[in-house]
């Protein structure tokens, strides 16, 4: 916090959550202009990309300004309310509560809140340097005529300026027939609902079309015969559940992987410019599903975890994740990716990295097929626990042979666990 010109004016600024979160979107006001909030009272409830966080009001007094709307994305380090420690509990706010009584776009022209439009935060500036706006000509919906994220990004989708750089792909010579004129949904004849993206699909929808633009996508399966992970689980569950711990394929997966990435490091790596990091630990992000989203706790040095240590990890993680109850670090950090989404049944994917890691793997279900085995008399048909690993890979960073050895490692220690344990 830091005091305004005012002496007696604190100013509310967006918290730093996370070392590499960059801003946060206002989700509710729990104060209004004119409340009392007490030290260490919630203010409102911000969301990244990840979690959602209460912030606390970093002094006693009456709210004097809020100066970020709900919906509204601010950059690290941006006054989103100002308070009035000189006022006393009780005393009448000068505006008497304008603000709660009028709608939110009156709130939001009042002459008070002051000519906001050459306000730019980092994030927009941001934007509006990789593709090349002028500003001055976006029309700003916030406070006080600010501009907002979502302000430049409506004016790139109308067409305000060329892309940053010429998509490198080659033109087909199939030319299709144009759309008619309009929104192409209101040519869709029958009822509808329209709901808007929430925060966090909206923060899901920026991170996952970033990293389909930045990285080099591949992706490389390869068939698993879960056969004595199987007698291992059935071996070891019912243990684990006395001692608290659900013992799943997924952390059998994790564990071969961990023990991959420690001989194939390029896998374990990031890439920053035109440098590779190769990192030591490997701190690996569990993609959890939640009912409006998706999010990828890390569970940081796992190659120090034993099966039941990443299994208990595991359980920890994702019940913290779906309880709210995760911090800004527990989803930062992460050298690579797990995601699960064959407990729902699916069965091949083609998963989006999570930037700027390399690679990501997806477990896919876990189902009896009959394969062709090796048995003393030749060839038989048995009925096996088969899955597909799929991992996609940033090419920039690796070629597919490497991809495919490293994915025949895990396959390896999957399918030998009793020797490799």
């Amino acid at each position: 916090m830091s005091s305004s010109p005012t002496e007696s004016l604190v100013q509310v600024v967006m918290p730093q959550m996370g070392i590499s979160v960059a801003e946060g979107t206002i989700l509710e006001w729990r104060k209004r202009p004119g409340d009392w909030v007490e030290a260490d009272e919630t203010l409102c409830d911000v969301t990244t990309d990840k979690v959602d966080v209460e912030i606390p009001s970093p002094a006693s007094g009456r709210v004097e300004r809020l100066l970020a709307e709900p919906g509204e994305e601010v950059a690290v380090d941006t006054p989103i309310a100002e308070i009035d420690t000189g006022a006393r509990p009780g005393e009448a706010h000068p505006e008497e509560h304008a603000a709660e009584v009028k709608p939110a776009e009156d709130h939001a022209a009042e002459p008070r809140e002051g000519d906001r439009s050459g306000f730019y935060s980092p994030v927009v500036r941001r934007i509006a340097e990789k593709h090349d706006v002028d500003l001055s000509k976006v029309k700003g919906t916030g406070i006080g005529g600010r501009v907002r994220k979502r302000d430049v990004l409506a004016h790139l989708e109308h067409g305000g300026a060329a892309p940053a750089e010429r998509p490198l792909h080659i033109e087909s010579p199939y030319r299709p027939e144009p759309e008619p004129a309009g929104n192409g949904a209101a040519a869709v004849a029958g009822p509808e609902r329209r709901e808007p993206l929430t925060p966090m699909r909206r923060q899901i929808a920026s991170h996952m079309l970033e990293s389909r633009a930045t990285a080099a996508h591949c992706t490389t399966i390869v068939e698993v015969d879960l056969t004595h992970v199987a007698a291992e689980r059935r071996e070891l569950k019912e243990q684990m559940a006395k001692r608290g711990v659900r013992l799943t394929y997924l952390a059998f997966v994790a564990r071969a992987t961990v023990s991959a990435l420690q001989r194939h490091p390029v896998l374990n790596a990031s890439l920053d410019g035109d440098e590779i990091v190769y990192h030591e630990d490997v701190n690996l992000g569990i993609a959890v599903a939640l009912d409006d989203g998706l999010i990828v706790p890390v569970i940081q040095k796992a190659q120090r975890l034993s099966l039941e240590g990443l299994a208990a990890a595991i359980n920890d993680v994702a019940d913290r994740a779906r309880e709210r109850r995760l911090q800004p670090d527990d989803v930062h950090g992460g050298t690579f990716t797990i995601t699960n989404p064959g407990q729902f049944g699916a069965v091949l994917a083609t998963p989006i990295i999570n930037q700027p890691q390399v690679a990501i793997l997806d477990l896919e279900a876990i189902v009896k097929r009959p394969v062709v085995v090796e048995g003393s008399e030749g060839d038989a048909i048995a009925i096996r626990p088969m899955t597909y690993l799929c991992m996609s890979w940033d090419h920039r960073a690796l070629d597919g042979a490497i991809a495919a050895r490293f994915l025949a490692d895990i396959r390896e220690g999957l399918e030998h666990w009793e020797e490799r344990a």
